[in-house]
């Protein structure tokens, strides 16, 4: 089958620079793309690497022409962040969604769900899904009302841990919320940090939808409990390592499972993602965020859940893909 992985290096193929944009090292994927083309190769379809920018419909449109009974005669493997302006990741998908093209991953509505970390909690809570006490804050100096320091800053729609900070005092908090409206141009999220385990639940399918087996991160002993934007470049020197399957109690493995479906559902998602969770010292499970279009390189924490279940590399890309391919035509790849 035909496959246009869709990705973006090369920011300059739109009218005009206008509006906020990612540094490039920010979503810089190009191993992960070629990996995965890789796996699409060995899964015997061919492909075409594409930019998710202004060209991209007149490319798709030459590499898979509709065929006379205006079926697609392929499907995109969407892995495009975006170029510019709000809500990126949001964008190819909508141009595909216009153009009449299927692709893998979650619809517009999803990514921009998942993007708004703020929406997203606020969604969650109404479905009774557990996620830590939080504000939007814009200087700082509002009052944090029953929150209950030490706190954790985050942006309220760049992903990768970018403007992560955790605080123990208001002068630290009126900082690192400036820091993030200066840097970034958008609302601060602050909420209750949560001391315990860090969790993450691999997510893969639709109606039918399977939980990879649960990945740990083991911060050991050290001071700040976080995965930060500086571990995640290696600059802080030894990465957090990562444990799975977890040795964790079976009531508590349903409770994780469940939760990370439910959130799944709320935010819309498509195909697989990833769900964050940290564990308190009662054994309470609390949801920090959803990615819809989580990393799925070699060592990312996904493909480590995908090879504990069974799967090689290859077999996750190309599940993936089916999984999607399922979705439009209610047949996987033959």
């Amino acid at each position: 089958m035909r496959i246009a992985v869709v990705r973006n290096y090369d920011h300059t193929g739109v009218i005009n620079r206008f509006g906020h944009h990612p540094s490039p090292e920010e979503y810089d994927n190009r191993r992960t793309v070629e990996d995965v083309v890789t796996a699409l190769h060995e899964g015997g379809h061919e492909t075409l690497l594409c930019e998710g920018d202004k060209g991209l419909l007149a490319t798709l449109e030459r590499f898979m022409p509709p065929d006379p009974q205006a079926r697609p005669s392929g499907i995109v493997f969407n892995m495009a962040y975006g170029i510019q302006g709000e809500h990126r990741s949001t964008h190819v998908p909508a141009m595909l969604e216009m153009a009449g093209v299927p692709y893998t991953g979650s619809s517009p509505l999803g990514h921009g769900l998942a993007l708004d970390k703020v929406l997203a909690k606020r969604l969650l809570r109404e479905g009774g899904v557990p996620t830590p006490n939080f504000r939007v804050m814009r200087r700082g100096t509002e009052g944090t009302g029953h929150l209950r320091f030490p706190l954790v800053v985050k942006s309220r729609f760049e992903e990768c841990s970018l403007g992560l900070q955790l605080v123990h005092e208001p002068a630290q908090l009126k900082q690192a919320v400036e820091g993030i409206v200066m840097q970034y141009g958008q609302d601060a999220l602050v909420e209750e940090y949560i001391e315990g385990r860090e969790i993450y639940v691999a997510l893969l399918g639709n109606e039918d939808l399977e939980v990879l087996p649960l990945v740990e991160r083991d911060f050991g002993d050290r001071e700040t409990r976080l995965y930060t934007w500086e571990d995640k470049q290696n600059i802080t020197g030894a990465e957090p390592p990562t444990i799975c399957p977890v040795q964790i109690g079976s009531s508590l493995g349903t409770m994780l499972r469940d939760v990370s479906i439910a959130t799944f559902r709320t935010c819309q998602c498509r195909d697989f993602a990833r769900v964050d969770l940290r564990i308190d010292r009662f054994g309470n499970p609390f949801v920090l965020e959803i990615n819809a279009l989580p990393e799925i390189s070699r060592r990312s924490t996904y493909a480590l859940a995908a090879r504990t279940a069974g799967h090689s590399y290859s077999s996750m890309v190309n599940h993936i893909l089916d999984v999607a391919h399922t979705r439009y035509f209610g047949i996987g790849i033959v």
